[in-house]
C-alpha cells in the first residue's frame, strides 16, 4: 500500500437499500492508463466519485499515495485530479481565471501557480484561449479546459469519467492523444461504456457489471478471454437463412441487408472455414467474411456468468 498511487480495499456503497457497488478492490502502482469499463448504471461513476472524495463510501477504504482519503481528505485530494462526466466549469470566467481558481482550490503555493497555469494550458493546447470566456469555447475546448484543471496541480492520480462523451470524431481523437500524453507522467483512470475506446487507450482493464468487478487483467487477456460469437458474410448470390442454418455449429442467421448476413455460431474455431467451403460448394459467391465483435452487453453477460461460477 505504501508504494501504491491508489489502493482500494473492499469498497461498497449503498443508496437507500440498494447496493450500487460491492467489494471493489483496485490497486495502481505506476503511471499509465487503466480502463474502467461498464455499461451505464454499472457502478463506474459511484466508484470514481468515492475515490475522488466526492462521495463517502458505506464500507471499505481508499488510500491515495498511502493517505487514507476518509481520515485525511484534504491531504489525499491534493494528489487527485478529477474530470467528471460534465466538466465543472464556470462559464462566465476566462480560461486563465478559471484555472487559477482551481489551482487555489487545491491550495497550491501562490508562487507556483503561474508556471503551473502556463504548463497546463500548453499541454492541453489552450494557451491561445487564455482570455476567452469559457462560454464562448466549443465543446472540445471546454473538455480540454476540464482536463487542464485536473492536472494543473500535478497530481499522482488523474480520474476521467467518460471524457470523450458528446465530442465529435475529430475532438475525440485529439482528447485521446492528450490522455495518452498525460499518462506518461500520471496514473490515469479512464472510464467508458465504449469497448473500442478502452481497447484503443488502455493496457489494463477493470470491467464492472452490476456493481462488481467481473474482469481484471490486461487488454490482451481480455481480448482472448471473450470469444467472438458471430461473423458477417457478404454474398453476391445469398441463399435462404435456412440453408446457412444447416451448417454444423451455426445457431442463428439474420440478414442485415439483402446480400449481408450475420451468422451466430456456438464457438467452434473452424466455423469460418466451414462457411467458406459451403459457400464455394453452393456458389453463394462469398465476397467478404468478417469476425464480428461481441456486443458489450453480451460480454457483460458472459463475464458476469463466469464470475458467479468461479
Amino acid at each position: 500500500m505504501e508504494n501504491s498511487i491508489l489502493s482500494i480495499k473492499n469498497l461498497s456503497h449503498r443508496y437507500n437499500s440498494n447496493w450500487a457497488i460491492r467489494d471493489i478492490n483496485l490497486e495502481i502502482s505506476k503511471t499509465g492508463i487503466l480502463g474502467l469499463l461498464g455499461s451505464n448504471g454499472a457502478g463506474k461513476s459511484t466508484t470514481m466519485n468515492i475515490m475522488c472524495g466526492v462521495l463517502n463510501q458505506t464500507e471499505g477504504d481508499v488510500y491515495i499515495n498511502g493517505v487514507d482519503l476518509r481520515k485525511k481528505p484534504e491531504e489525499a485530494k491534493r494528489q487527485i485530479g478529477f474530470l467528471p462526466q460534465n466538466p465543472p466549469l464556470y462559464l462566465d470566467l476566462t480560461v486563465d481565471e478559471y484555472l487559477i481558481y482551481t489551482a487555489e482550490l487545491r491550495k497550491m503555493d501562490n508562487r507556483m501557480i503561474k508556471s503551473a497555469l502556463e504548463e497546463a494550458k500548453e499541454r492541453c493546447g489552450i494557451s491561445h484561449f487564455s482570455n476567452r470566456l469559457l462560454k464562448n469555447l466549443s465543446g472540445g475546448y471546454r473538455q480540454r479546459v476540464g482536463i487542464a484543471q485536473a492536472i494543473i496541480h500535478k497530481p499522482k492520480l488523474v480520474v476521467m469519467d467518460e471524457p470523450t462523451n458528446g465530442l465529435d470524431p475529430n475532438q475525440i481523437t485529439e482528447v485521446r492523444m492528450l490522455i495518452k500524453e498525460i499518462a506518461v507522467e500520471h496514473a490515469v483512470i479512464f472510464s467508458s461504456h465504449v469497448l473500442s475506446e478502452v481497447q484503443l487507450l488502455c493496457k489494463e482493464i477493470k470491467m464492472i457489471a452490476d456493481g462488481r468487478i467481473v474482469f481484471s487483467d490486461t487488454m490482451d487477456a481480455f481480448n482472448n478471454y471473450v470469444e467472438p460469437h458471430s461473423v458477417v458474410m457478404y454474398m453476391e448470390n445469398p441463399p435462404l437463412a435456412d440453408e446457412i442454418l444447416k451448417i454444423s455449429g451455426v445457431k442463428n442467421v439474420e440478414f442485415i441487408a439483402e446480400r449481408q448476413a450475420r451468422v451466430y455460431f456456438t464457438g467452434e474455431r473452424d466455423i469460418t472455414e466451414r462457411l467458406i467451403e459451403t459457400s464455394v460448394h453452393n456458389d453463394w459467391r462469398l465476397r467478404e467474411i468478417i469476425l464480428d465483435k461481441t456486443a458489450l452487453d453480451e460480454i457483460f453477460k458472459q463475464l458476469s456468468t463466469k464470475s458467479k461460477q468461479s
